[in-house]
């Protein structure tokens, strides 16, 4: 039977009772929900990008027996995470967010159904008979009765949803649970990725610092050639001058360091669930955190099936897809069935006899005759917010790809710096070792020892950093490419 059939208004109600089983078991008015198609495109990177050999796509995938942040192989991150999955208030708001929605479909789905309710009663009453014209009975006056009147009964009521607006309430509503049941999945993958990228802050920092104090444990050798020399009498006061300004120097650059790896255990406690002063970080090192293997990156084609935010956006497709036939039922005729049994008596004794029931079967028809057109509109608004939906779910898949995009480019140029560093490093280190055998025997400069030692210093931060971007862009594409946040085990 189309949504377009006219009912005439010569109908009976009995007549749409009669029809009423067959018109809903074969009309559901409004779109059926297409799931979009996976994307054609088969690649991520644009023309010319680079794809780093840890992650290429024809690479074969790691195998995680596990979550994802165990291919970086430190058991402390793994306790940390685990901490952080059990206590995280954010991850507790979005499990009971879920939950409400999961309420919420069962509220539809029950008011979808035969509702029935229970009556009970006590009345003390007394019955006004003067007000029906009864003053008196031949010689006898008549006055006003008191009487106490009990009733039990109950009622069902049934909305035959001739065409599917409560079904695709439900549907809409089931919708949206899968979308916050998806949007939790992303609530746990970003926590556990920034569980992950704050401990890597955490041994960059840590990397950092040492690389500082073997800086500052040099300068103090320098200050020993420095005296040697001079008690040789091969050396100047100039030479004592600045090797000490280095030692201070190279002493200046750890407290800022140190302050910042202060913040960094404490933005790690607070992604845990816990205060800085009632939980200490682990202290982690670059050494511990390793890629065990290639970083796995899922075709377009799968991305857009695993990764939640995209399954999120599918799924408030579906609903607002779902809401267009809820707003098209709301077009036609509608028929409610209701029966109800009351039993009454004045003596609970007999309430249950027959002589004190009382009972009713009726069907109710409710059509839109005029309404200013609100509801064409409705439907309309409807239609406009299931193009908007699929517009948000096409931006989310584009912004998908790039996001991973970004991440292999950035794997990629760092896999080429930490190359050069490591050209670069054993350089430095070389000219440093010359230049001091030259100074101390006396043959060369300490401007020169300290110049060699400037450049060691700043190619190892810098390769330190490289280091710890690097393991932080690997993150980043677990995160991106939608990685399992679940023990498989």
């Amino acid at each position: 039977m189309s949504p377009s059939t006219k009912i005439r208004p010569a109908l009976t109600v009995a007549t749409f009772a009669s029809l009423a089983a067959l018109v809903s078991a074969c009309t559901t008015v409004g779109p059926n929900f297409q799931r979009p198609d996976a994307p054609a495109t088969a690649d991520y990177a644009a023309k010319g990008d680079a794809a780093p050999a840890a992650a290429r796509l024809d690479a074969a995938p790691a195998a995680v027996q596990g979550p994802w942040w165990e291919a970086l192989g430190s058991p402390k991150l793994d306790a940390v995470i685990r901490q952080a999955l059990v206590d995280s208030p954010t991850l507790a708001e979005a499990d009971a967010t879920l939950r409400q929605s999961q309420a919420a479909l069962a509220q539809a789905r029950g008011a979808a159904g035969p509702q029935v309710d229970g009556t009970a009663g006590f009345n003390r009453e007394r019955a006004n008979l003067q007000a029906f014209g009864f003053t008196s009975f031949g010689d006898v006056t008549l006055s006003n009765p008191t009487f106490s009147l009990y009733s039990v009964g109950g009622s069902v009521g049934y909305d035959l949803d001739l065409f599917g607006g409560r079904k695709r309430r439900i549907e809409s509503q089931a919708a949206r649970v899968e979308a916050q049941a998806r949007r939790s999945d992303a609530a746990y993958l970003s926590l556990t990725s920034n569980v992950a990228l704050q401990a890597l802050t955490i041994a960059t920092l840590n990397a950092q610092i040492d690389a500082v104090r073997q800086m500052i444990a040099a300068d103090e050798a320098n200050i020993g050639l420095v005296r040697r020399a001079n008690a040789l009498g091969g050396s100047t006061a100039t030479a004592k001058v600045s090797a000490q300004s280095q030692l201070e120097a190279d002493r200046a650059l750890l407290p800022p360091l140190e302050g910042q790896l202060a913040a960094a255990r404490h933005a790690l406690a607070l992604l845990v669930g816990k205060a800085p002063a009632d939980w200490t970080a682990p202290d982690f090192t670059l050494t511990e955190l390793n890629l065990q293997g290639s970083a796995p990156v899922a075709l377009p084609s799968t991305l857009v099936r695993k990764r939640p935010d995209i399954l999120a956006a599918e799924a408030d497709l579906h609903a607002a897809t779902a809401e267009i036939g809820v707003a098209t039922a709301d077009l036609y005729p509608d028929i409610k069935l209701t029966a109800s049994l009351t039993q009454g008596a004045l003596k609970p004794g007999d309430i249950f006899s027959y002589d004190a029931s009382g009972w009713n079967l009726g069907a109710g028809l409710t059509a839109p005759i005029f309404n200013g057109g609100a509801l064409k509109a409705r439907r309309q608004a409807a239609r406009e917010e299931a193009t908007a939906a699929s517009a948000r779910y096409q931006q989310t898949v584009l912004s998908a790809f790039a996001q991973v995009a970004d991440a292999l480019s950035a794997l990629a140029a760092d896999e080429a710096g930490l190359a050069a560093y490591d050209r670069s490093r054993a350089q430095a280190d070389e000219s440093l070792r010359l230049a001091r055998v030259a100074f101390d025997r006396g043959g060369g400069t300490m401007l020169e020892v300290l110049d060699a030692q400037r450049r060691t210093h700043e190619i190892q931060s810098a390769q330190v950093r490289a280091q710890g971007q690097r393991l932080v862009d690997v993150v980043r594409l677990f995160a991106a490419t939608g990685a399992d946040w679940r023990s498989t085990r």
